[in-house]
């Protein structure tokens, strides 16, 4: 990893990191609907998503401590061949079980996927430059991934606009062009992401098996010891019950608004892509945040500030005032996302680096759970109105959470200002 400078690792990192997310954003206008197309009802693409929920749930924490023992490229490649899988057979299957294998081996990619890169771009960064800044490039990886996301999803309407090709469909079309974005995806990553690692082969595999539980034990072990990673792990607690808000009651808010679901349906294709694209905008921002305020303070404002985007969306009359405050929920989301994780990856040493984002990422699965069962039984009994403003307070009440990231840096900045004049021990 020493022999790439930072800029070659930041361009390499960001470069993985687009064809990573290009797929995803051609799959989401189409996969609902070509399963109904195939014949499946709302409950049973529900219950589809579920196993794709509980297998990443389920192997989050183990592949995370798999990655940091044997190694972030050879993960990466098994994770990027189980999604070219998993698109391969969402390509023909027409059954129940069919998709919920599709969502089953999903999921196992989901959880493989969940942490390495990221990972490594860090790692490989500090070994070019120990006093290097990485979260400049996660910043810009959110911008690159919101990008690739939003333009995914246009370029995946515009090819359904083009009709059917013979005797495929025009919603599958999408699809396999997202296995070929995949495919290139897992060739460019097999070209570009280098690993020095102390042993290959299978006996290396074998007691990466073995390390893991430890690599685990000690990534919990760190959450115990410290105060500011605890805090820090559990802001996903809220947001992810708050992102039910944005994520599921959106489309019905709107449809409400509207008063035409048809329309509002239609309404949602260029949205979400703006949307996307608006996040991309929101991480750009992310170097100016830290230069103004500081990665803790920004990540706290914003935090609030996605409170009362969401409040807008709930409370605004008009579908114009909604998909705004939809879209700058989505900047928000961009923005602090760098900086969450960025706060993260200063607290862990690197053999430990992709076990912590896991353990970041699981916290968001139950809550988010529960939130889908809390918010959307408020909806019903309530309105979709208020169910919005309880999860916007949610969200809101994770801000002082970043209270002790922010005390740590304060404390420990005087000691890398070589300018600092000397405290007596008495006055400290």
């Amino acid at each position: 990893m020493s022999a790439l400078t930072v800029r070659q690792v930041r361009h390499r990192y960001l470069t993985l990191y687009g064809l990573r997310w290009l797929p995803t954003g051609l799959m989401i206008p189409v996969m609902i609907l070509l399963m109904q197309e195939r014949g499946l009802s709302l409950p049973q693409i529900g219950l589809v998503f579920t196993a794709q929920g509980l297998l990443v749930l389920a192997l989050e924490l183990p592949t995370g401590g798999f990655a940091d023992a044997l190694g972030r490229r050879p993960v990466l490649i098994v994770a990027g061949a189980l999604s070219l899988v998993s698109l391969s057979l969402f390509a023909v299957a027409d059954s129940f079980w069919m998709f919920f294998l599709v969502y089953a081996v999903q999921g196992v990619y989901r959880a493989l996927d969940s942490g390495p890169l990221e990972s490594w771009y860090v790692d490989a960064t500090l070994a070019a430059d120990p006093t290097a800044e990485y979260e400049r490039g996660l910043g810009h990886a959110g911008a690159v991934s919101g990008a690739a996301i939003g333009g995914g999803a246009l370029l995946s309407g515009g090819l359904v606009a083009l009709g059917p090709m013979g005797p495929i469909s025009a919603l599958t079309v999408p699809v396999l062009a997202a296995i070929v974005a995949q495919a290139a995806a897992l060739l460019t990553l097999l070209a570009l992401l280098v690993e020095q690692r102390p042993a290959t082969g299978f006996a290396a595999v074998r007691a990466s098996v073995v390390q893991a539980p430890r690599m685990i034990g000690q990534a919990v072990g760190l959450l115990r010891r410290s105060r500011v990673l605890l805090a820090l792990v559990a802001v996903e607690l809220f947001w992810g019950f708050g992102m039910v808000t944005f994520e599921s009651l959106l489309p019905v808010r709107l449809a409400e608004v509207i008063g035409d679901p048809e329309r509002a349906a239609a309404l949602l294709g260029p949205a979400n892509s703006a949307a996307w694209l608006a996040s991309a905008a929101g991480a750009a921002l992310t170097p100016l945040l830290l230069r103004w305020f500081g990665a803790a303070p920004s990540a706290a404002l914003l935090r609030i500030l996605q409170g009362v985007t969401v409040v807008g969306m709930g409370l605004f009359a008009g579908p114009v005032g909604v998909l705004v405050a939809y879209l700058a929920c989505y900047a928000v989301h961009g923005a602090s996302n760098p900086l969450h994780t960025g706060l993260l990856h200063r607290q862990v040493d690197g053999p430990y680096r992709t076990s912590v984002l896991s353990l970041n990422s699981m916290m968001a699965q139950p809550a988010a759970a529960l939130g889908g069962v809390v918010l959307t039984a408020l909806a019903a009994a309530i309105s979709v109105s208020a169910a919005m403003v309880v999860g916007a307070v949610v969200l809101a009440v994770a801000a002082p959470l970043y209270l002790p990231a922010w005390l740590a840096g304060r404390r420990a900045a005087p000691a890398v200002e070589p300018t600092a004049v000397p405290v007596p021990a008495a006055d400290r």
